[in-house]
């Protein structure tokens, strides 16, 4: 079962197996999986339960070949990452919005130790546009990555702010987390008036030189800094669209719930 879930695992994410689990080889697994497996939130709108037991998320990122949000794809790198060696724990996190924290297991981010003993880690594939390598979890100082410039900074009752840019991103638990604990707040994000996810369609990659993303019929592209936005036709560009740039072949456009 292990040979079969990393060997499959890293032939999604196009990385071969590194020779030790040590930081640099996390470093390029985080990248790897960013590039190959999109964040998106389709499944809510294409009337599909998103289901966190270990089989479900393997079969719908590696064996499907789909993405997710961050209960998923996080929840999906840690079973690679510890079957490759690494221990990994999975902590909760509340996202800065508009009306301030949202709600406690609002997100799922992990965090790291590899064997060679650096770190820990905070490692988060299931963010949508966030740091391109695993940031160091208990450095305060500025930390540069080619997503932009990220500080890890305390909060009250020692969690600690995640902010890019200076502006505060999430606000992270220490304590670890089980992947059945974030069920319920999974289960919000797909069915409550309230979620952002029910709001929008969004799938999104990174790319070699930024970002590429479809939301809703709009396909944006960014590339080296230059931001650029093209409306696609019909159904048809739509869903070739989807299976050009993400790897997804859909047989129907996803409808906004909230619509």
């Amino acid at each position: 079962m292990e040979y079969k879930l990393t060997g499959d695992y890293l032939g999604r994410i196009g990385c071969p197996r590194p020779d030790s689990a040590d930081a640099e080889a996390l470093r390029e697994l985080h990248r790897a999986h960013q590039v190959a497996v999109p964040f998106e939130n389709l499944s809510i709108h294409l009337s599909e339960p998103i289901s966190l037991t270990e089989a479900d998320l393997l079969a719908k990122i590696v064996t499907r070949r789909r993405g997710g949000f961050c209960y998923e794809l996080n929840g999906a790198f840690a079973l690679l990452l510890e079957a490759l060696g690494f221990a990994v724990d999975r902590v909760a996190a509340r996202v800065y919005g508009a009306g301030g924290l949202g709600p406690p297991f609002d997100h799922m981010a992990l965090v790291v130790r590899p064997p060679d003993g650096s770190g820990p880690w905070l490692a988060d594939v299931g963010f949508g546009a966030h740091s391109t390598y695993p940031l160091l979890l208990e450095e305060r100082a500025g930390q540069h990555d080619p997503a932009g410039q990220f500080q890890i900074a305390p909060a009250s009752d020692g969690d600690l702010d995640v902010l890019k840019g200076g502006e505060p991103q999430y606000r992270l638990e220490r304590r670890p987390r089980a992947l059945e604990d974030f069920a319920p707040t999974c289960w919000w994000q797909q069915t409550a008036p309230q979620s952002h996810f029910r709001a929008g369609l969004i799938c999104s990659l990174l790319t070699g030189g930024g970002r590429i993303s479809l939301s809703g019929r709009t396909l944006i592209t960014t590339r080296n800094g230059v931001r650029t936005e093209r409306e696609l036709a019909d159904d048809a560009a739509v869903l070739a669209a989807y299976c050009e740039y993400f790897g997804i072949d859909l047989v129907r456009v996803p409808e906004l719930v909230a619509a």
